[in-house]
Order: C-alpha cells, then structure tokens, then sequence
C-alpha cells in the first residue's frame, strides 16, 4: 500500500481492505469538530463511511454486537480498540456534538432503531419515503369515466382464462395512483403493458396535452425502453393521434434531469421542476438511493411516476436497493377499498381474495406481474431462475444437470477447454460489415462474469481473446483499435450521448476504407458513427460483468464462475446473469461455489422498507 495511506499514528484504525483513507479522513475530522479524541465516535464515523461505500444507506449499529461483522470490517486492528458495549456507542453518540436525532442538522444521524447516517444519506432517504408516503396516501379520484376506462381496459387486456390478469391489474392501478410500482421479472411484460397504460391515460384527457416522458437509468435500457414502446405502439388498437402522443424517445435519467459538469446537483429539482405529466421509470433496479431521490424531488405535485423493474435482480452499484425497499417483501395485499375498486375496473372479482384490513398505504401502489412468457419455450430457464431466487442451491444444481432442459447446461471449470469456446463463440465475423448485423450478431452471445479481476474475471478473459483475435487478423499488440472490436463505454458522455455500460463495435469506416469509426445503435433501429479517438473511457468488451449486463437481453449467455467462493457472489448475482438469456444458459463452474452464491442474499442496511412498509 503506497505511504500516502500508511501512516496516522494518532488514529485508532489505520487504512485496510474495508477501511479506506477517505473512511480514516472523515472521522478524524468529526473527532475534530467534536472537540475530542473520542475513539467510539470514531469507529462509528468509519463504519458508516465503509458501509455507505460498500452500497449501505445506514450502518446498523446492532451489526456492532457481532464479532464476525467486526472481525470482517476491522481485523487485526480490533486491538486497537477499546472494548465497548453498544450501550455505550449510543451514549457516545448521543453525547456527541456531531451526532443528532433526524431533524438536527449534524454530520450523523442516528435513528430509534439503532441505524446510523451520514446525513446526506438520511436526507434522501427521508426525502424519498415522504414523496412514497405522500403519493401512495392519496385519495383515488372522484372524477373521470370510469366506464370508458373499463372499456379501453377490456380492449387491451381481453379475458384469456379465469385466472387474474395481473397486467390489467397494473394497467388499472396505474390510472388510479400517483405512484405505482410494476414489478415483475424479465418477459412478464412491463414495458409491454405500460405502453398500453400511457393509451388509456390519454384517452381520458383527449382535449387536454398530456406530457409524456420515457426514462431509464442507462442509455442502453433507454434505448431497450424506446424499442419496447414502438413496439407496443404498432399495435394498439386506438386512434392515431393517441399513438402519436407515445413518446418516441426514451433518456436516461441524469439527461432528463438535466446534468450538470462537475455537479452533483440537476438543472431540476422541487424549485424547478420537471415539465411532464407522466413519467414512465424503467430498469429502476439499477436506480441508487441518491440518484432516486433527486428524481422524485423534481416530480411536479400533479404528475404520475411509474416505475418498471426486477427487485430480484442486482441492486445499484452506489448506496442503496431501492426498488427491493419500495416493493416490500413480495406478498400482494391491498386495502378493501382498493381492491373494491380494482374489481370493477378490471372486471375480476377474485382480486378482492387479495383485501387486508391492516397494512400500509403503498401497498395498493405496487403491482407484481407473476407469468414470464419469455420463458414459455426456454421452460429450463425459468424454472433455474426461480430455484436461485428461492435460494436453492440443490434444486438448481438437480435443473442445471436434468436432460429434460435442453436450454440449461452445467460445466465443470476448465480454463484450456473453455477458452478455446470462448474464442470459437466470442470472435466477430467481419467479412459483413454492417454495423446492424455485426451487432445483431454480437447481441446473440455473452460472455458474462462474476468478477473483474482474476483468472476467470472480465479482464483476464477479455485479454486472452483480444490476443488471439489480433494474432488472427496480424494487427499489432500495440494497436489499440481495430475492425470487428466490441467495445464497452465506462463513463457518461453528455455531449457525445454515450453512457456507462453502452456497447458498440469499431469497424472499418464505409467512406474511408482506411479509417476506422465506431458504431452504436441509435433510436428506431439506426445507427450512428464516431471516431474512436473522441469516445470516453472505454475498453474491450467481449466478455462483461454481470453487472454491467443489466439491462440487456442475449440469445445465449454463457456464465463464469470464479473457482473460490466469494462475498460479491450472491443469488442476486446468478440471478441476475440467468436472466439476460432467452434461449440458452451455460454455466462454467465450481458446484460449492455455485452453492454458495445462492445461499448468500443481499442485504443492504437502510430504514427506506420500514418507513414505508411498517403499519
């Protein structure tokens, strides 16, 4: 570790793996402005640091009774601590001028449940829960035409069998609320039933301009968002000037905000708010807590916000698990009343099987689509998804090894075999140049993994197929771009609208056969051209974290295992990877590994589930 790092002699803790230099710095500064060298307050300060940086919104103090967290966090170093209670700690902070009660202005806050903030953190919690709160507890309107609604309703979503039609039941909800949550996996149909909602809305206000604003916090799922509703539009059986009020074009979300350079701050927030009646929000799994609540404060009072995505899937990089805070813990219940009006809306009686007299308002806001019908013919993926989501590792290990799912397969880990097949399956044929077909070609078969670093992670493997590749078309080592190079952006580029986690190719330029331009798709199935030199931080891309692949759908997927167990892998993680495929997953592996991956949960610290959740 560099010196720089090294070397606070008066500091109890001293930089590690878990504790970083700008953890040490923050609570060296507190104990300052506290007035003395309280090293409780210190620990405390740290801890919440670390766990912000590692996607906490709080630390939970109660986590300081157990010896394994400690252990984890602080290692070696615990003798450099005096021994404490947690009654203690919580006298320390309550003693403590930096520390206060939420409604203080101090640097921490600590709540009644033993949860610990750095107030920045608190304050878009709290900024968040109150919009929640405050939308989900809305009256649902007196007026409108309710049997127009129920009309247009029926002619989307026809009656198919008895059973509940759980997109129509969306579809209503969405009419009623201000707020509403579509939750539901990959091929449940959300942005497919969305597309018929922003119809129904339209057709109640046909005289007035209903303003329409499609977003997703990447630019490839706005992209992905903008197909889906195109899609979705060419078929709705309404009048055209209807389908032209859909809005073509979808942003991510720091654009619809409004982003400003070197900022954490947007052009709009609740002094200047957004000019939209309705916001359709897709991918929200991906969406961190601050970045969530900047959203909501820029929401004018009137407008509706519908949020789309998978609580099963990854969670953010930066703080928080948002979406899986605001859909709650996956048991469908509303209030009588609502499930009342629901049932004439809809026309389905049995939803009210579904009415509890207790519970919390946003309950009635969050609607959960049950049937993926994109894995009707792909039976095994399903079915492996549903066994990780539930956390067992016997029964998808039994799937993954069962001959009656030709689309799943299990591999044992063996590198020399399986990069051969990597190169076999990864190497873009270039004989074609078009940048559609390349890419078609390319969205066909992933390479996803679990880790960056390491013998089986996304650089090792990205550079031992680049060197065959350049060793096959005789380009230089030293070159650093060249025709038929996948490509993966890893910085947002206003300017240039390219953003983290976009994918492209380098090809030769159609013009210039001596030139070489890289190609992205663009909005309506075109594409568009630029000059390697002026692309943001990107690299080689042909394989790709499972994270960066949210988002993303793949005829085929093919999944690498670390051979040793570790914390970033969890059911999420396999979840997740499984899912972007439509047609076939392979899985290359460690069976205790990928054992161990399903029995581990994610479980951020935050207090967002229990002020909403909590009757």
């Amino acid at each position: 570790m560099p010196a720089f790092f090294t070397q606070f002699p008066e500091s109890p803790l001293q930089p590690s793996e878990n504790i970083s230099y700008i953890d040490i710095h923050l609570a060296r500064t507190l104990q300052r402005l506290n007035g003395d060298k309280n090293p409780l307050l210190f620990l405390a300060t740290a801890l919440v640091s670390s766990q912000t940086r590692a996607g906490h919104i709080c630390l939970d103090l109660n986590l300081l009774e157990e010896q394994n967290f400690l252990n984890e966090k602080i290692g070696d170093q615990m003798g450099r601590l005096p021994k404490f209670t947690l009654p203690e700690l919580l006298n320390t902070l309550r003693q403590a001028s930096v520390a206060g009660k939420p409604g203080t202005v101090k640097p921490l806050i600590y709540d009644d449940k033993k949860r610990l903030y750095l107030k920045r953190y608190w304050d878009y919690q709290d900024k968040l829960a109150q919009f929640v709160i405050k939308r989900a507890a809305l009256p649902m309107p007196k007026k409108g035409n309710s049997q127009q609604i129920i009309a247009r309703l029926d002619a989307y979503f026809p009656a198919k069998t008895d059973a509940i039609d759980w997109q129509k039941m969306s579809a209503a909800t969405a009419v009623l609320k201000q707020f509403c949550i579509i939750a539901g996996g990959p091929g449940t149909g959300k942005t497919h039933t969305v597309g018929k909602i922003l119809a129904v809305l339209l057709e109640q206000q046909p005289r007035k301009l209903c303003r329409i604003k499609l977003a997703a916090p990447t630019g490839k799922a706005a992209v992905r968002l903008q197909q889906a509703i195109a899609g979705v539009k060419t078929n709705l059986t309404c009048d055209d000037k209807i389908k032209a009020a859909i809005p073509d074009e979808a942003s991510t979300i720091h654009r619809l905000l409004g982003f400003i350079p070197s900022s954490p701050y947007f052009k709009h927030n609740a002094e200047n708010p957004l000019a939209l009646d309705v916001l359709v929000v897709d991918e929200a799994s991906m969406i961190d807590l601050a970045l969530m609540a900047k959203l909501v404060e820029a929401m004018p009072e009137h407008a509706r916000l519908i949020l789309l995505g998978d609580n099963n899937q990854l969670a953010s990089v930066e703080a928080g698990a948002v979406l899986a805070d605001l859909s709650g813990n996956n048991k469908t219940s509303y209030s009588p009343d609502f499930a009342q009006q629901l049932s004439v809306l809809t026309g389905q009686a049995e939803i009210q099987s579904y009415a509890e007299n207790k519970g919390p308002a946003i309950r009635d806001s969050v609607v959960r689509l049950k049937k993926s019908y994109r894995f009707e013919s792909a039976e095994g993926i399903g079915a492996l998804s549903r066994a990780v989501n539930a956390g067992e590792a016997e029964l998808a290990l039994k799937h993954m090894h069962s001959e009656a799912f030709p689309d799943i397969q299990w591999q044992p880990l063996g590198m020399d075999k399986l990069r051969n097949e990597l190169i076999q399956n990864a190497v873009i044929d270039t004989s074609h140049p078009e940048p559609k077909r390349i890419l078609k070609r390319f969205e066909a078969f992933r390479i996803l993994c679990a880790l960056r670093d390491g013998p089986q992670g996304v650089q090792t493997i990205n550079a031992q197929i680049e060197q065959f590749v350049k060793n096959k078309l005789q380009v230089s080592a030293e070159q650093r771009w060249y025709a038929g190079q996948p490509i993966l952006i890893g910085q947002n580029d206003y300017q240039l609208n390219l953003f983290n986690g976009d994918v492209g190719v380098i090809l030769a330029d159609p013009e210039n056969a001596d030139e070489l331009t890289a190609w992205f798709p663009a909005a309506e199935g075109e594409f568009r051209k630029l000059p390697p030199s002026r692309l943001p931080r990107h690299e080689s891309s042909y394989a790709m974290t499972v994270h960066k692949s949210q988002g993303s759908e793949f005829a085929k997927v093919l999944l690498v295992l670390p051979e040793q167990d570790s914390p970033v892998l969890t059911r999420e993680l396999i979840y997740t990877a499984i899912t972007r495929a439509s047609g076939f997953v392979e899985i290359r592996g460690n069976e205790n590994v990928f054992a161990a991956a399903i029995s581990r949960h994610i479980q951020r610290s935050s207090g967002l589930a229990d002020a909403l959740w909590e009757s």
